[in-house]
Order: C-alpha cells, then structure tokens, then sequence
C-alpha cells in the first residue's frame, strides 16, 4: 500500500538510496580493468593464431601460451559476469531501498539478501580476477 510522506521522508529515502552508488563505481572501475585485461588476452590470442610458425619448439611455444591465454579467459570472463551480476543486485538494492519509503511492508531481508548476494558475487570475481593475475604472471615467476 502507498501512504503519502512528507518530502523530508523522501529525501531521506534518496540519500539512502543514492549511498550503494558509491560501490556502484567502485565495482564499475574493476570490472573497467577486467574488460581491458581481457581485450589484452584477445589481442595476443589473435596474434598468436596468425603468425605461422616454421620450428617445432616455437610451435610448441605457441600452444602452450594459447592454452594459458584460454584459461585467462575463462577466469576473465567469469570475472566479469560476477561482477555484472554484482551491479545489478546493488541496483536493486537501491530500487527496493527507495521503493521501501514508499510501499508499507517490511524489506529489511529484501534487502540485506540483495545486498549480501552482491557481495558474495564481488568477492568470487575478486578471486577469479587474482587467479588470473597469478596465471598471467607465472611465466616471470618461472613456472610453466
């Protein structure tokens, strides 16, 4: 039921509902790296595959790389889609923390759920994007 509230009531519920947007940017900033280190595996994949390659080793080479690139990518992806996912839970932390000051009905577990869910999600893409950091770094560490 919508009960009629006074404006002081509703910039209340703006302030409150404008406050995730600061982890909006925060998430929006990493899944900004994520997006351009993915762009970077692309871009290696893609030249990997056109060379061509005349000696065995430097063939062997190749593969080896493509198939470190692919995992990278995979991680990278999943990254990504956590962390969109992560967006859109912290947007509906804010339609439902807004819509609370209007609708009469108890959202509290609404939107602690919402909110937890988006942070499990951050936390996953947080640990695939440090996977793929060590993968991509493993070569400088001497591991093959």
């Amino acid at each position: 039921m919508i009960t009629e509230l006074p404006v002081t009531t509703i910039a209340h519920a703006i302030q409150l509902a404008v406050a995730p947007v600061f982890l909006l940017t925060g998430v929006a900033s990493i899944l900004s790296v994520l997006t351009n280190r993915l762009g970077r595996i692309i871009d290696r994949s893609r030249l990997l595959h056109g060379r061509s390659m005349s000696a065995i080793e430097t063939e062997q080479a190749t593969l080896v790389e493509l198939k470190s690139l692919k995992q990278r990518a995979r991680l990278i992806h999943l990254a990504i889609g956590l962390c969109t996912a992560c967006l859109l839970l912290i947007c509906s932390v804010v339609a439902v923390l807004f819509l609370g000051s209007f609708i009469t009905f108890s959202i509290e577990m609404v939107i602690a759920a919402l909110f937890v869910a988006a942070m499990l999600c951050l936390i996953v893409a947080l640990i695939y994007f440090i996977c793929e950091i060590f993968l991509a770094t493993a070569h400088v560490r001497g591991e093959p």
